[in-house]
């Protein structure tokens, strides 16, 4: 899987000087596993920066995980929804009241929003994602509902090759308890990234700043690095850093971050490209 981190921020866009080396986009991760596909985490507005030359492209999924602005801001300017003919899917998490494609409509129409959802070009169709595995070209995904306000999914990416990457941008797994402690089975978001080779995960507060922000389904940078420990992984990615951290705050937050400890931590920015497998 080749991935690159398009969107990092979290809650609102943030672009200005003191944000240029981490970026200020909202959250979206492009993964690659097969030529000619694209798997998309997230639409935030990060997507703007997709690569989606459509001379090779033959299929685009989008896996939303949830609906909160942040999140779905720049999904109405992804270019492959404007291809006449390329297959688009868009899944998100599940609702008991409306199907996906109502609630994003309520987005994607005016006055919001100038086209309709129903009147994009491409050949769309929505989807309510699986609480469990399904196939996507060259991935075997598993999405699972997290601790988040309203429906809120992880997902878990699995290559050909065994290679695993785990995400979960938007999550508050000491929710209760201020901590991120066992049994590993009750653990939100636990067996999505038990073992992941990488890690991207919601680190959006300091540890002094998370107890004004209980209930707001993020954690702290604390709290991120004793899930990843405790699931296991080889590398978190801390994802989903707060409007209000500059580049200089980040720097500070994760200078030791990974030192004494049994996993590696690469902050994410903007821009970042990996792979992993192969």
């Amino acid at each position: 899987m080749n991935i690159v981190l398009r969107g990092v921020r979290g809650s609102v866009p943030s672009p200005r000087p003191e944000t240029a080396r981490y970026g200020g986009n909202t959250s979206c991760v492009e993964v690659r596993a097969v030529p000619g596909c694209v798997t998309v985490l997230d639409a935030g507005t990060g997507i703007r920066a997709v690569d989606a030359a459509t001379e090779d492209l033959r299929r685009v999924d989008v896996l939303l995980s949830h609906l909160h602005m942040d999140h779905i801001l720049g999904l109405g300017f992804f270019r492959p929804l404007y291809e006449p003919g390329l297959e688009v899917h868009l899944w998100g998490p599940p609702s008991m009241t409306q199907s996906l494609d109502a609630r994003l409509t309520r987005y994607l129409s005016p006055p919001l929003f100038p086209i309709r959802l129903r009147d994009l070009p491409c050949r769309l169709e929505l989807h309510d994602a699986p609480r469990d595995a399904f196939e996507l070209p060259g991935l075997a995904v598993t999405a699972d509902l997290v601790c988040h306000p309203g429906p809120t999914l992880g997902y878990r990416l699995e290559g050909e090759d065994g290679a695993t990457l785990a995400y979960i941008s938007d999550h508050e797994p000491a929710l209760g308890t201020g901590v991120v402690d066992g049994p590993v089975g009750w653990t939100s978001g636990y067996a999505l990234a038990r073992g992941a080779d990488v890690l991207i995960h919601d680190a959006q507060y300091t540890d002094d700043e998370y107890p004004s922000h209980v209930g707001w389904g993020h954690s702290s940078v604390s709290q991120a690095l004793a899930f990843a420990e405790l699931a296991g992984v080889g590398c978190l990615v801390p994802f989903h850093h707060d409007p209000d951290h500059e580049d200089e705050t980040l720097d500070a937050l994760w200078a030791n971050a990974g030192r004494d400890r049994s996993i590696a931590v690469v902050p994410a920015r903007e821009g970042m490209e990996f792979t992993i497998g192969g």
